[in-house]
């Protein structure tokens, strides 16, 4: 009989999630990462962006035509094929200003299309995580924290794409930052948030661009403002925990807000 005891190796998983990110980002698999209990694993696919250079960098605001381009085929289409080749439960697409600039019809035509090389995997992403989100939680009052590399027509057409679900938006906007990944503290974020977007006394607030660090000051900023606060990581982490069969995962998590004790509408996108 064998007396060997094997150390935790990865292999047994609750779930593992699929995420496809920006070349360049290492932001969404950082925090999923983060929040995601031991035994749910996170695997990227990367997909060029052509506002991004090497390192990281980026123009202080995005150009839109390579927002615009990353959802386009084949380049999108080619990376989630290879990903849902893997034995994942679910996929994550973690790109916001795609959803911005294709609008609810434009985004839902991207699933309809990304939807005949999955496999049958479940597949979401950061607005539609974040229409979930909402609506588990109650809320109609919203305010968008959008990155200050994102212009004030994205930011717009952010606050129109959640006005067309049904969302009062009292807030939108690029936050005061400065417009480099590498410079966006905790403390920096969660000072904008309580001097400029807490007035408006919104039921949640949602920090938008998948890009941002903002995971960490979710519960701080919560206890201290009242309001349920959602980030693009958080919330597209949350949603593919639930379409991947692992609502219990997404209970156990604590520290990264009130929603993951929600459950999504229907479970579903």
């Amino acid at each position: 009989m064998s007396t060997i005891r094997a150390q935790q190796d990865g292999w047994e998983a609750r779930a593992r999630i699929g995420l496809v990110v920006p070349h360049a980002d290492v932001g969404p698999e950082s925090e999923f990462q983060a929040i995601a209990p031991e035994d749910v694993f996170v695997h990227g696919s990367r997909v060029h962006f052509g506002a991004m250079r090497a390192g990281g960098e980026m123009d202080p605001k995005i150009p839109h035509d390579p927002v615009r381009a990353f959802v386009e085929p084949p380049h999108i289409d080619d990376a989630v094929e290879l990903l849902a080749a893997s034995p994942l439960d679910a996929i994550a697409l973690g790109f916001t200003s795609s959803a911005y600039v294709l609008g609810a019809a434009g985004e839902k035509d991207l699933f309809a299309r990304l939807a005949r090389v999955t496999r049958g995997l479940p597949l979401t992403g950061t607005t539609t995580a974040a229409v979930a989100g909402f609506t588990a939680l109650g809320t109609g009052r919203i305010a968008l924290v959008n990155p200050p590399w994102f212009d004030d027509r994205l930011s717009g057409l952010g606050a129109g794409y959640f006005t067309e679900q049904g969302f009062d938006v009292v807030h939108h906007g690029p936050c005061g930052l400065p417009s480099n990944q590498k410079l966006i503290t905790p403390g920096a974020l969660s000072e904008w948030i309580r001097t400029t977007v807490a007035g408006h006394r919104p039921d949640a607030v949602l920090v938008a661009g998948n890009g941002i660090r903002a995971v960490g000051v979710i519960d701080a900023l919560e206890q201290e403002l009242g309001f349920a606060v959602l980030t693009a990581n958080q919330v597209l982490f949350w949603h593919a925990l639930h379409l991947a069969g692992a609502a219990g995962a997404a209970r156990g998590i604590t520290g990264y807000g009130r929603l993951f004790a929600a459950e999504p509408p229907g479970g579903t996108a």
